[in-house]
């Protein structure tokens, strides 16, 4: 019974992919022929090498996002697996059609570049939300820092997409011979990361989902967990109230968004595991968000000569009426 269950719903959340791609697609495609590349600006990524190379030399962007994705794509098959990149080469592919398609369809804003670059951004933003929901990328920084990351574990992956997405802002500010153009690209960026975050992750980037894993193949699913989505996994010992064995359940924090990828990694290594999903209001520590200063324990030194107070925690923790 569950496998017709899952061989129905598969159809569904393939055209639930294919739904998200499209829809992402062309609006990230409106805002590079609409917005960004009409007003000289290349806010990162493949995308933003591609609006430069147009201007240089009049090639279509999406023709060149392409071929320029094909390397990094070839690289990932090589470090990936086919299924782990499927969906983000049918992604991109989508994203190179239509950017070509509404070059010649949509009409350009060359009015107010400050307003091209917010509106640019939270088009964008959008966009890429869409794809990221899906468990794909249109290739390009994202999928380079993933990549990278996996050779530079001291670099996390958002440094790694900075770092990159920096370097084809400078290299845009030489190509347009203006400063601005670069500084407008930031505002871009800013707009668009802020926008994915809120759409993925909600207003705070401190919440999150908690999952809790029940398998005979624990380890095996740990380490997946900890290579493919890097996020951290703890082993909890268990028993059964009912065959009273003992066992172990892993306890996994992640963002919204990296549920997908450990749903479809529990399922692939044990279609038979128990997965419990949870929200997590609030999540601080390496990954998440950092516990403000303010919030940190304090070390209070008391004076010896000061007697103690009969009802603090430190009497009743002691045991003391």
């Amino acid at each position: 019974m569950e496998t017709v269950t899952q061989e129905k719903r598969r159809p569904e959340e393939l055209l639930k992919d294919l739904a998200a791609y499209i829809a992402g697609s062309f609006l990230l495609a409106l805002s590079i022929c609409m917005f960004t590349a009409p007003n000289n600006i290349a806010p990162g990524g493949i995308s933003g090498i591609s609006t430069m190379i147009n201007y240089k030399t009049g090639l279509p962007i999406g023709t060149m996002s392409l071929v320029l994705n094909v390397p990094i794509f070839i690289w990932a098959f090589w470090e990936l697996g086919f299924r782990e990149v499927l969906k983000s080469v049918i992604a991109t592919v989508i994203s190179s059609g239509a950017i070509d398609l509404l070059t010649v369809a949509v009409q350009p804003y060359k009015g107010n570049p400050m307003l091209a670059a917010i509106f640019g951004g939270v088009l964008q933003g959008i966009a890429l939300a869409l794809v990221f929901m899906r468990s794909a990328t249109t290739g390009g920084t994202d999928l380079i820092a993933r990549l990278l990351g996996r050779h530079m574990r001291f670099f996390s992956i958002g440094k790694l997409m900075l770092c990159v997405d920096g370097l084809i802002v400078a290299v845009s500010a030489v190509v347009y011979h203006s400063i601005e153009n670069a500084l407008y690209a930031v505002i871009t960026i800013f707009v668009c990361s802020r926008l994915i975050d809120t759409i993925l992750y909600g207003t705070d980037i401190g919440t999150g989902k908690i999952l809790f894993i029940i398998s005979s193949k624990n380890d095996e699913i740990a380490q997946a967990i900890l290579s493919d989505v890097d996020r951290g996994v703890t082993l909890l010992k268990s028993r059964g109230a009912y065959s009273g064995k003992d066992g172990a359940v892993l306890l996994c924090a992640v963002r919204r968004l990296e549920v997908i990828k450990v749903e479809d990694l529990v399922i692939k290594m044990d279609p038979d595991a128990f997965l419990i999903v949870g929200d997590a209001g609030e999540i601080t520590g390496n990954g998440f968000r950092h516990l403000p200063v303010d919030r940190r324990p304090v070390k209070i030194t008391k004076n010896q000569n000061t007697p103690p107070d009969a009802g603090s925690d430190e009497n009743r923790d002691c045991g003391q009426e």
